[in-house]
């Protein structure tokens, strides 16, 4: 992997799960990593501590996604603590990853349901796309978490599968947009990840058993699958590869 000492990195809803491993990671491989959570501190302060425990680097910033001004409460909280912390302005590596996934088929979710997953997975990652970007130097590196729900149909999860549709789109757009100043922009398409986000739905040997077999390798995702891959596309490795959609589903519905 590239070494990416010197860069700074915001990962968003890197509290727990699949962003807790990527700001690890990132850490490992010697970046700056500004923890994001958005309510739940005590998972916030439990990952940064693990970062600092391997020797990495890091600081927390708290903002509530999916309300107004929210991106710019979390990039006003970005400056100041990257201040605090003594580290120069900028930013070089942005993952957008903070995600909601309200369950319901279209005659189940209601307008409330649906204007907070779009609010919260498809509004908040645009505007912190658009302040991150005015930071964001030269070469940088813009990541986007999407979903196995755009390309293979899950009617149980509709407004989901929507708002990250419209990530993907953002992705392909912001790529050709960005060429010029050397940015890249990609996005990662996970399946079933062992997080608490799907933990209902493996709540069962037999639940479980059914989603690993959706794999070739007949297993559930680890959050690790998707961190070490992240960590390629936020490296100079990926230098020549933007506006994709990578599947990291472990060859899952083949």
């Amino acid at each position: 992997m590239g070494d990416l000492k010197g860069k700074t990195a915001l990962v968003t809803g890197s509290s727990r799960g699949i962003g807790r491993s990527i700001a690890q990671r990132l850490a490992h491989d010697g970046a700056l990593v500004a923890v994001h959570y958005g309510s739940n501190d005590s998972a916030a302060k439990e990952a940064l501590d693990s970062i600092r425990a391997a020797g990495g680097q890091g600081f927390l910033i708290g903002a509530e996604l999916g309300v107004p001004g929210d991106a710019e409460a979390l990039f006003a909280a970005f400056d100041a603590e990257l201040a605090a912390y003594g580290a120069e302005p900028g930013l070089d590596i942005l993952v957008n990853n903070a995600a909601i996934s309200l369950p319901g088929h279209i005659g189940d979710v209601t307008p409330e349901e649906f204007d907070r997953t779009i609010a919260i997975n498809t509004k908040a990652p645009f505007f912190i796309a658009q302040h991150g970007l005015r930071r964001m130097r030269d070469g940088g590196r813009l990541i986007n978490i999407s979903s196995a729900v755009t390309t293979t149909a899950f009617p149980s999860t509709i407004a989901y599968a929507l708002s990250k549709g419209a990530v993907e789109t953002m992705t392909l757009t912001l790529a050709k947009d960005l060429g010029e100043r050397g940015i890249t922009v990609n996005t990662l398409a996970p399946g079933f990840i062992e997080t608490d986000m799907n933990a209902a739905m493996r709540a069962t040997p037999e639940a479980h058993a059914a989603l690993a077999a959706l794999s070739v390798f007949n297993r559930l995702g680890k959050p690790a699958d998707i961190a070490d891959v992240t960590a390629f596309l936020a490296s100079d490795d990926s230098r020549w590869i933007t506006g994709q959609r990578i599947d990291v589903t472990g060859g899952s519905m083949l």
